[in-house]
């Protein structure tokens, strides 16, 4: 989805104007930003937040001709999503429910077949010492 796609679904959603969306999105990231800039966080209950992050100055290496590179230290803009809108994105629904179901049956079809398996080994090992005596 692109700025013009965005604004036309907000202004649709909210029931106001083309020219009214954009404005408010525009101050909302203008808000971001500024926060950013003074190292603030700005956070949006069961949504997430946005903050910064240090990156320090490092060394890195050139791909092309594996020659050292010096990479200057900076600021970063990092996204956290909240709980909420993780369990939105991840809905444990009937489709969840199911997988478990199934994960649950091969593990209990994969301790039976070790289960058999261990137990031939122990005959195997009976018989040999029967045999040895």
């Amino acid at each position: 989805m692109n700025k013009s796609e965005l604004v036309d679904e907000v202004a649709s959603q909210a029931g106001v104007s083309k020219a009214d969306a954009e404005k408010v999105l525009s101050s909302y990231f203008d808000t971001v930003k500024a926060q950013a800039k003074k190292g603030g966080k700005v956070a949006w209950p069961g949504f997430g937040s946005f903050s910064t992050t240090k990156r320090k100055a490092r060394t890195g290496r050139n791909p092309q001709t594996g020659a050292a590179v010096k990479i200057p230290a900076s600021t970063a803009m990092k996204f956290t999503p909240s709980s909420t809108l993780k369990d939105f994105l991840n809905s444990r629904g009937a489709a969840k429910k199911a997988a478990a179901k199934k994960s649950a049956a091969k593990k209990g079809a994969a301790k039976k077949s070790t289960a058999k398996k261990g137990a031939a080994k122990k005959k195997s090992a009976a018989k040999k010492a029967t045999k040895r005596r």
